[in-house]
């Protein structure tokens, strides 16, 4: 498997514990209040970052290129600045830190452009002569 699948599906569990433990969390204090944190931890950070991992993994040309471990530096940045700062907004009443949380958000719009490029950027077609042909 690509290095870059195994970071995003390693990131991935990752948010998927902390996404519980939040959920967890608003159930036994019975305060819902975070609920749009809770699933934004789970949607960008569990089900994305492993969508993201298994593109890479079926797509090994393109995991192996600079730019996949941009958008998983990218991306997993604007989660780490957006998701707390959206938890503490919500869950604390923090309306100081909408800054932080809008930052976060536009470092996230990046990485999933970035995605985007290499979705829909060409890759050499590998010959069986191992000889790189035109790009697709």
């Amino acid at each position: 498997m690509p290095r870059v699948s195994e970071l995003f599906f390693k990131t991935a569990l990752v948010f998927l514990i902390v996404g519980i433990a939040v959920g967890l969390h608003m159930a036994i204090s019975e305060d819902h209040a975070a609920f749009p944190a809770h699933a934004h931890i789970n949607l960008l950070g569990w089900v994305t970052s492993a969508i993201f991992g298994g593109y890479y993994a079926l797509n090994p040309a393109k995991a192996a290129r600079r730019i996949a471990m941009v958008h998983y530096g990218l991306y997993t940045l604007g989660l780490v600045v957006m998701l707390p700062a959206l938890y503490l907004m919500l869950a604390k009443g923090n309306t100081a830190i909408e800054p932080l949380v809008a930052a976060g958000s536009m470092i996230v719009a990046a990485a999933v452009l970035v995605f985007g490029f290499v979705v829909f950027s060409s890759e050499p077609v590998a010959t069986v002569s191992g000889l790189k042909s035109a790009p697709r």
